[in-house]
This record gives structure tokens, sequence and C-alpha cells, in this order.
């Protein structure tokens, strides 16, 4: 740690609005802040659902909702009456507080603008994105050559003396007590097992965030059809997910497996990943949630690269894609083939998953 520059006491403002991976990413700064400058106060500005990841992390002292939907919506749609209420609502939120520093971990115009109406003498953004965001900042973090965001957003504590050798990696997600029993009292009365090393629970999630990202229903299902019976498979996911789980399961030669889309807040899927044993999943929140609980992955990569967003700390596993064209991280397949996605092919993720579950 280089020389100490944070006031004693510093009361500091995280802005990370969204989204669920890049939120949860952002705990591992807060959590290093913390960490090595313990009796700082830390206040984060978030939104839903992904300030819901955020309710009980011991390492933010106040969290500070704003829900930036309707603002999007509105912008989108070129509504400035709503756009300017919702931002007076931000504003309103924000001058109930009085910060010495703001970190804008998003690099967004938005983020930009919330980081400014907070007043705060100093606040630092990192170079991440462009949209104008160093116009609000007092100051700009270091560029750094490595492309991962975690360590890109840690860069937004260099200015306050913590350097890169100071960093240890890890995200934060803590269950409230209520959800300790959550798996097991869910899975009570649908034939899994939770703990048997004899009957593996494997969790699949087939869905992304970016279309592009997704991996093909029909590849998740010939992967999985071929798994021994005493696998446990249960597909997780939001409710629009349950189509994709429908035809991933179409694949599976009849093979058993349990839906539960739909069944779970995030909380909740974070409590039933405490207590599985593998994560099948492409990049995308539950991802993060997984390791953030301390659940093993299995992750597929194409438009993205691990070295970028995947995580940093042991247990986790990735299957590249072998196409020439991969990490673009594009959110739209420019040659609108999806190629590098579907040149993943089921029989080297089957081969991956048993060496995984029986290793």
């Amino acid at each position: 740690m280089n020389e100490q520059k944070l006031p004693h006491g510093a009361r500091i403002l995280v802005v990370r609005l969204s989204a669920i991976g890049d939120v949860l990413h952002a705990t591992a700064v807060v959590h290093n802040l913390k960490r090595l400058v313990p009796d700082c106060h830390i206040t984060w500005l978030v939104s839903p659902p992904a300030s819901m990841l955020l309710e009980n992390n011991p390492d933010i002292d106040e969290l500070l909702i704003w829900d930036r939907r309707p603002f999007d919506r509105a912008a989108q749609k070129l509504d400035f009456r709503t756009v300017k209420k919702t931002l007076h609502e931000a504003k309103e939120l924000l001058q109930t507080h009085t910060f010495d520093i703001a970190l804008d971990i998003q690099g967004l115009f938005i983020s930009g603008l919330l980081t400014r109406m907070s007043k705060a003498p100093r606040r630092i953004g990192i170079h991440e994105r462009h949209e104008g965001n160093f116009l609000f900042m007092t100051e700009m973090a270091p560029d750094i050559p490595d492309r991962h965001k975690i360590r890109r957003y840690m860069t937004a504590l260099y200015p306050l003396g913590i350097g890169p050798e100071d960093f240890r990696p890890g995200l934060v997600l803590h269950l409230p007590e209520k959800l300790q029993n959550f798996a097991a009292d869910f899975f009570a009365d649908k034939d899994i097992i939770l703990h048997d090393p004899q009957r593996p629970l494997l969790l699949v999630n087939t869905r992304t965030t970016w279309p592009d990202k997704d991996w093909p229903p029909e590849f998740f299902g010939r992967a999985l059809a071929n798994l021994p019976e005493n696998i446990q498979i249960v597909f997780t996911g939001a409710p629009a997910d349950a189509p994709y789980i429908e035809l991933a399961q179409k694949e599976m030669n009849g093979r058993a497996s349990l839906s539960i889309a739909g069944e779970t807040s995030l909380l909740e899927l974070a409590a039933i990943f405490h207590e599985a044993d593998l994560l099948l999943t492409g990049d995308t929140g539950p991802l993060y949630i997984a390791e953030a609980v301390g659940l093993p992955t299995l992750s597929l990569w194409g438009p993205t690269h691990p070295n970028i967003y995947g995580p940093l700390t042991k247990g986790h596993h990735f299957i590249l894609s072998p196409h020439k064209c991969t990490a673009c991280c594009k959110t739209k397949c420019r040659h609108k083939t999806n190629a590098c996605m579907n040149a993943i092919k089921p029989g080297v993720v089957t081969k991956t998953l048993l060496e995984l579950l029986y290793h």
C-alpha cells in the first residue's frame, strides 16, 4: 500500500448501478478498500435488481437505491419530462448525504452525472468507457494494459494510495440468515438430494443477457443427455428462459432433469448455488453469483473472454470457442451467425463435465 491518501473516516460514495455481474465484480473493489482502510464509511448507489445482492454485504455501510429502469425507458422514448423527474429523485436521494470522495465504477454518462450530483469534492473516474463521463470527474484513475474488468475497476483506488500490489481477488455476496436452509427446504419435495457424493448436483443456466453469448439450447441438451443418471440436473433461470430449457430437455432423450426457472429470487438462487456441486453456464450474472458463494463452474465463451470477464478465483473452468472469430465483445454478431458459440461442441462439454464432477 502506498502512502495513505485517505482522510481518517473518509465518507466514500461508490457508483455502480448495474448489471448483476458487474456489480458483483465491483464488490471486490469495495472489499479491498474496506480491508485496507477499515475506518472509511462506504455508501453504494445501486439500482434494482442488482441491489438485492448488496443488501447483506458487510463492506458496505449504507445502500442508496435508485431505480434506473424508468430513466432508461424514458431516455429511449425521448420522454424528457420523466427523465428530469427521475434525475431529480436521484439528486434528492444523494443530497441527504455528505461525501468526501466519489468513485464512479461504471464509466457512463449517467453514472458520471450522478457522481457529480453527489457534490463530493473528489470524484474519481476509470478508463472504462467514454460517453463524456470524464467531464463529471475531478480526476481520472490511470489507464492500465490489463483488460480484466475487476483489475480495471480497482484502478479507482490508485489515487487513494491503494495499488495493484494490494489487490486480493474475490467477490462478496452474503446470504441473510433466513436463507441458510432455503435450498434444503426448496428441494425437499422435488426428489433432489444435497451433498450426496453419489448424486452430484449439476445446475445449468442456459441463457445470458446477450443473445450472441448464448449456446444453442439443443447443444445443452445433447451435452447433458449422455451424463450418468446419478448426476442430478437442475435448470435455473428467469421465467422467460423456460422455452429454451424445454428445447434443451427435448434433446436429452428422456433423461431426467428438473427446471426451476422463475421459481426463485436472485438471493434464493444464490442460496441454492451455495449447496450445489457445479454450474454449467455462459458468461452471465449467475456465473458471478456462483463465484461469490463458492460454487465451482464450467463456463462457455465466444464473443467475450475470461481474461476480460472471467472469475479470478480458483475452482472455475472455461471452454473457449475454437472459432477464429472470438472475443469481439460485441452485443450482436456482425456476421449474424453466432458462429463462435456454435463452434463449441456438445461432446467437449460432456467430457469436461465428467472430468469436473468425478475428479
